[in-house]
């Protein structure tokens, strides 16, 4: 059991430490340092190219030194005596800035204390998540920093990209647990029809998404036919989600054997459908081609669906071995064999 756990933590901690660097690497931010539950010091006279984002830990820019990008602190504490370029941006902590401090853009603070002595300089605004904040800004909705960049650049904020698909795997785990519990062997069902028919599986699926919004459409154009089309709509919602907790049932089942562990089947589908989850939604943040993987999952769990009909029968059809099909008949007795 204490093998599991420090399996599990690692996954879980690989993950989280996938998606933030996944997401600064999206914004195109250069050689900045991403860190978790550590300390990063910019010494005096030093000068980054970059941003600094830290999560949980220390950050301590000294006098003379100068970070040309942005600083985000998600939890701990910032110490700022050198200057900023960009915007500075706490959640949760203890902000200081020293008398020779200099933040050229904005300084953004969400349930973090600051610490200011009369030197300090931000030229741009001060924005706090409390009533009374600037009057341009949405209490609890600070300016996170933007850095321009290529057109496939992504302009979510980091924090949020992070907690939304976090959270979003949380909750497709805890689904799948509940799915499994009342829906166990359609489940299986349709997991095995993933992983034995890939290719027929992701080609249906792939036929499905091109001519459903043909025949949506074509159901749409007559008003008798919108709550048809509507249905259709949710009828394929469904199926893509029960086909992506189907497949991620079989990533935990492989990854339990794989490990040689007896999971109840609920905890397999629980943490099959969030580490796969996990993965597809770091994959989906690489600029360009990132989405080509969620795409053909979704095919293939979609296709999965369709060719067992929900679960309801195996797409596995049984085959008769050839050699009973070859079997010798039965020796004929002499004397019938005269007659």
């Amino acid at each position: 059991m204490k093998k599991t756990s420090k399996i599990f933590a690692l996954l879980l901690m690989l993950s989280l430490i996938l998606l933030p660097t996944q997401t600064v690497a999206a914004k195109g931010v250069p050689n900045g340092p991403v860190i978790f539950g550590g300390s990063y010091t910019l010494q005096s006279g030093e000068s980054l190219a970059g941003d600094v984002v830290v999560f949980g830990g220390v950050v301590t820019i000294e006098s003379a030194a100068e970070v040309n990008g942005d600083v985000l602190l998600f939890g701990g504490s910032l110490t700022i005596n050198g200057q900023v370029s960009g915007d500075v941006v706490q959640i949760g902590g203890v902000a200081f800035l020293g008398d020779e401090s200099l933040i050229e853009g904005n300084l953004s603070l969400v349930g973090a204390t600051l610490n200011r002595e009369d030197g300090a300089q931000v030229n741009g605004d001060i924005i706090y998540n409390a009533a009374g904040s600037h009057a341009d800004e949405t209490p609890f909705s600070p300016n996170l920093p933007f850095v321009n960049q290529a057109p496939f650049a992504f302009n979510a904020k980091p924090l949020w990209v992070v907690l939304g698909v976090f959270g979003r795997s949380v909750a497709m785990a805890l689904l799948a647990m509940l799915v499994v519990l009342f829906l166990e062997e359609p489940t299986r069902r349709i997991g095995e029809a993933s992983a034995s028919q890939p290719a027929i599986a992701g080609g249906l699926g792939f036929l499905t998404f091109a001519l459903a919004p043909f025949v949506l459409l074509v159901l749409a154009i007559t008003i008798l036919m919108i709550p048809v089309a509507f249905l259709a709509i949710v009828v394929l919602m469904v199926a893509l989600l029960y086909g992506w907790i189907a497949l991620g049932v079989e990533v935990g089942l492989r990854f339990t054997k794989m490990i040689k562990q007896d999971w109840a089947l609920p905890l397999t589908a629980a943490f099959g459908v969030w580490l796969l989850t996990i993965i597809s939604a770091s994959i989906g943040l690489i600029p360009c081609v990132g989405w080509l993987a969620p795409f053909v999952l979704a095919n293939l769990a979609l296709g999965a669906v369709i060719m067992t009909r929900f679960g309801s029968r195996s797409a596995l059809a049984p085959v008769a071995p050839a050699s009973a099909a070859l079997a010798p008949l039965p020796p004929v007795d002499g004397e019938e064999a005269k007659e």
